[in-house]
C-alpha cells in the first residue's frame, strides 16, 4: 500500500497509461481522481476501480475546466497529493511545409500548456499543505528528436523543461515534480503516429517502431504505471527535477 491515504488527481485516465495509473494508484491505496476529455472513458475507468475512485471529464487546454477539475476533487477528497499529468496528443508524420498551425497550437496546447494550468490550480493548495508531488508523462522524443514530428518532440521538449522548472521552484515547498519519457507504448494512441490504412499502421509498428527498441518490444502502459506509481510514493521522496526514461533502451 505506497499510496496508503493519499490522493490523486490522472489527466488521460480513461485509456491507455492513465488508465493503468489509475488502477494501480488505486490498488496501492489512493484515492484517485480519473480525469479525461472522454468523460465515458473516464467513468468506466472509475467505475473498473469502485469507490475509491471519480470520474471528471475536462478539457485540459481550458483554464476554467481544469479549475473547475481541481476543485471537484478537492471538494470530493479534502486534499490533493499527487497530480499527474498524463493527458496528451499524438501526431502522425508530416513534412513541416504541410503542417497546419491549428494542429502546431493544438499539440504545443494538450502536451505542454495543460502542464502550466494544473500546476497554476494545484500548487497553491500543494503549498498550503507543504507538500505534494507533480508527474509529467513527456516522451523519449522530447530528447531524441524524429524527422515529421516537430510540434510533437517541441511539445514534449516543453514539458519536460517545465518539469525541471518547477522542481526548482516548488522544492522549498517540499513539492517534488518529476517526467517519465516513454518510448513507443501498446496503446491505442500508437497508430495515430502512422499515416495509412491498417496494414501499412501493423507493418510501420513493426518496423518503425518496435525496430526501434533495444530490448524488442513495446512498452507496456503498466510499465509507465509502475514508473508513476514509484516516482509518487515516499520510496522516489529525495528524487525531483528527473526524467526518467522507460523506453526499452530506445533512448540511448
Amino acid at each position: 500500500m505506497l499510496l496508503k491515504e493519499k490522493t490523486a488527481i490522472i489527466t488521460g485516465g480513461g485509456s491507455g497509461m492513465g488508465r493503468a495509473m489509475a488502477r494501480l494508484f488505486a490498488a496501492e491505496g489512493a484515492r484517485v481522481a480519473v480525469a479525461d476529455i472522454n468523460g465515458e472513458a473516464a467513468e468506466k475507468t472509475a467505475q473498473e476501480i469502485g469507490s475509491r475512485a471519480m470520474a471528471i471529464q475536462v478539457n485540459i487546454t481550458d483554464d476554467s475546466q481544469v479549475r473547475h477539475m481541481i476543485e471537484q476533487a478537492l471538494i470530493s477528497f479534502g486534499h490533493i497529493n499527487i497530480l499527474v499529468n498524463n493527458a496528451g496528443v499524438p501526431m502522425s508524420f508530416v513534412p513541416i511545409e504541410e503542417l497546419e498551425e491549428d494542429q502546431w497550437t493544438r499539440t504545443l496546447d494538450v502536451n505542454a500548456k495543460s502542464i502550466y494550468l494544473t500546476a497554476k490550480y494545484v500548487v497553491p493548495h500543494m503549498k498550503k499543505r507543504g507538500q505534494g508531488v507533480i508527474v509529467n508523462t513527456a516522451s523519449i522524443a522530447g530528447i531524441r528528436a524524429r524527422p515529421g514530428l516537430h510540434a510533437y518532440c517541441a511539445s514534449k521538449g516543453a514539458a519536460i523543461m517545465l518539469t525541471k522548472a518547477l522542481a526548482i521552484e516548488l522544492a522549498p515547498y517540499k513539492i517534488r515534480v518529476n517526467a517519465i519519457n516513454p518510448g513507443p507504448a501498446d496503446t491505442p494512441m500508437l497508430s495515430k503516429f502512422i499515416n495509412g490504412g491498417q496494414a501499412q499502421i501493423e507493418k510501420d509498428t513493426k518496423e518503425v517502431f518496435v525496430n526501434s527498441v533495444p530490448l524488442g518490444t513495446l512498452i507496456h502502459p503498466g510499465d509507465i504505471a509502475s514508473a508513476a506509481l514509484y516516482l509518487c510514493s515516499d520510496m522516489a521522496r529525495m528524487v525531483t527535477g528527473e526524467v526518467l526514461n522507460v523506453d526499452g533502451g530506445r533512448g540511448i
